[in-house]
């Protein structure tokens, strides 16, 4: 399993590439070379790079669901949506397709942040805003969430 920890600041360039920074590429240096996969976020205008292994795990998941119930096959052909394999080159750049780039609003400044086992790419003003939602209050998100996780459960 891949555990990605940290948020970086990158820019974009007039052809969608992102230079990943030095630290993630430290971070990635086991699955660099195997490839990755990136797409639309379920939940926000942003998009996740999937290492080509959690990929596969994530594709496991989707295979188990039964093709024969409809809101399964409509939520297959939305979650692959946009889906597309991509490598990191020599330079250590991302290219990220245009309908992609459109999708999140990636402009110029990004910011690339763990989700554990992918990372999200972001326009950065977006991510901020997402960030600064009043409406979310992290300390009784974080008790919902963790609060009721027995110490033991590790």
């Amino acid at each position: 399993m891949t555990n990605l920890t940290y948020t970086y600041e990158c820019k974009a360039d007039s052809k969608g590439r992102v230079a990943l920074p030095g630290g993630l590429k430290k971070e990635l240096t086991p699955v660099l070379n195997n490839g990755f996969v990136i797409k639309k976020s379920v939940f926000y205008n942003c998009l996740e790079l999937y290492p080509k292994a959690e990929w596969e795990k994530e594709m496991a998941g989707i295979d188990n669901l039964n093709r024969f119930v409809k809101k399964n096959v409509d939520f297959i052909r939305k979650f692959m949506a946009g889906v597309r394999p991509v490598e990191v080159d020599s330079t250590g750049r991302v290219n990220i397709p245009n309908e992609l780039l459109a999708f999140a609003g990636i402009k110029k400044d990004v910011v690339l942040t763990s989700q554990i086992n992918k990372i999200e790419i972001w326009d950065k003003s977006k991510y901020e805003s997402v960030l600064s939602d009043e409406e979310i209050d992290f300390g009784t998100l974080a008790e919902e969430v963790m609060g009721d996780k027995d110490k033991t459960d590790a």
